[in-house]
C-alpha cells in the first residue's frame, strides 16, 4: 500500500499548478501503468486513492478509467465474434497410475481430457475419460466416458444446456449407455474465487446391460459444479450430477483438491463415487475410486 500513501502525501505538490479539470501529470503516470498492467484490482486501487490525492480531478480520473474499461469490453467482444471454432479452447488433461508387485500384482491407469470454449453467446464443454485396472492378471476396472455440453447464455448467469453422455463398465453391468438431456442452468456464484453452476431438466437414457437385457426410460437431470480457490494456489471443486428415472437411478460425485506445482502443471487427489439405485444382479449398488496424479492446464 506504500504507492496509495505517497499520492495522498503528496496531494498539495501535485494540486499546486493544477489545472481543476485535468489530471496532475504524476497521478496521470501512476494511472496510466495501472491501466497498462490490464489489472482492475490495481486499476480500482489507484483510482480510490488518486481521487483522494486529487479531489479536482475525480471526474477526469472516472473518465479514463470508464473509457479504458469500455475499450476493454470491446475488444473481448470483437475478439469473441472474429474467432474460429478451433480458438478460445482451454482445458486440462489428467494421467494417474500405480504398479503394486510383491504379495499382489497390481496396475492401474486413470486419465481425462476436459476442454472447454468460451464463445459469445455460447460454452461448449467436452470430456473424455477412461479408467483401467488389472489385479493378478484379471481385469477389474474397465470405465469409459465421454461427454458434449453446449450452453446457449441468455445472460450474464443464465443459460439453457443441452447433454449428450457416452458411457461403458462392464463392472457396473452395462456395455453402453447413452444419455440425454436439455435444461435450463444458473450460475448462482460468479466470482474470482468461488462458482456455483446448478442445471436441471429432463433427459432419456439408453441402456445396454451385459446380460444382454436392453432398457429405454425417461428421466430427470440436475447438475452441481462447483470450484472454491482456497488460495493462489490450492483449488477445491465439487461436481456432481443425478439421472433420477423409474428403473434406474444413477448420483455420480467427484470431489478434487488441486495444488499447483510449476506453471501450468499441478498435482490432484480425488475421489469419485458412482452410485446405481437398481444394478443387474450380482453387482453391488456402489462403486468409489480415489486417484492422485497429475494435471496439466492449457
Amino acid at each position: 500500500m506504500r504507492l496509495p500513501l505517497l499520492l495522498v502525501a503528496a496531494a498539495p505538490m501535485l494540486l499546486a499548478n493544477a489545472d481543476p479539470a485535468s489530471i496532475p501529470p504524476q497521478i496521470k503516470t501512476m494511472l496510466d501503468a495501472a491501466l497498462a498492467s490490464g489489472n482492475e484490482g490495481d486499476v480500482a486501487t489507484i483510482m480510490k486513492y488518486a481521487g483522494t490525492a486529487a479531489p479536482d480531478s475525480k471526474e477526469a480520473i472516472a473518465k479514463l478509467v470508464d473509457d479504458w474499461k469500455k475499450r476493454r469490453s470491446d475488444e473481448k467482444i470483437h475478439k469473441l465474434q472474429d474467432a474460429s471454432f478451433f480458438d478460445l479452447w482451454s482445458g486440462r488433461a489428467e494421467l494417474s497410475g500405480y504398479i503394486s508387485t510383491g504379495n499382489s500384482d497390481t496396475e492401474g491407469l486413470s486419465g481425462a481430457l476436459s476442454l472447454t470454449r468460451e464463445g459469445l453467446d455460447w460454452r461448449q464443454k467436452l470430456k473424455f475419460q477412461a479408467d483401467y485396472q488389472r489385479s493378478l492378471g484379471v481385469t477389474s476396472r474397465e470405465h469409459y466416458l465421454a461427454s458434449y455440453e453446449p450452453n446457449w447464455k441468455i445472460d450474464d448467469r443464465s443459460y439453457i444446456y443441452g447433454s449428450g453422455l457416452f458411457e461403458s463398465d462392464r463392472f457396473l453391468g452395462y456395455t453402453q449407455r447413452y444419455s440425454a438431456s436439455v435444461g435450463a442452468g444458473y450460475s448462482a456464484l460468479k466470482s474470482d474465487k468461488v462458482k456455483l453452476d446448478l442445471e436441471l431438466g429432463p433427459a432419456y437414457r439408453a441402456t445396454s446391460f451385459t446380460d444382454g437385457g436392453d432398457e429405454r426410460s425417461i428421466a430427470a437431470r440436475g447438475s452441481v459444479d462447483f470450484a472454491w480457490k482456497l488460495s493462489r494456489g490450492l483449488q477445491l471443486t465439487q461436481n456432481a450430477s443425478a439421472y433420477v428415472e423409474r428403473y434406474n437411478s444413477t448420483v455420480t460425485g467427484t470431489t478434487a483438491l488441486n495444488a499447483k506445482v510449476l506453471g501450468p502443471l499441478s498435482a490432484q487427489l480425488s475421489y469419485n463415487v458412482q452410485y446405481e439405485s437398481m444394478p443387474p444382479e450380482g453387482r453391488v449398488t456402489t462403486d468409489q475410486i480415489s486417484r492422485a496424479g497429475l494435471v496439466y492446464a492449457f
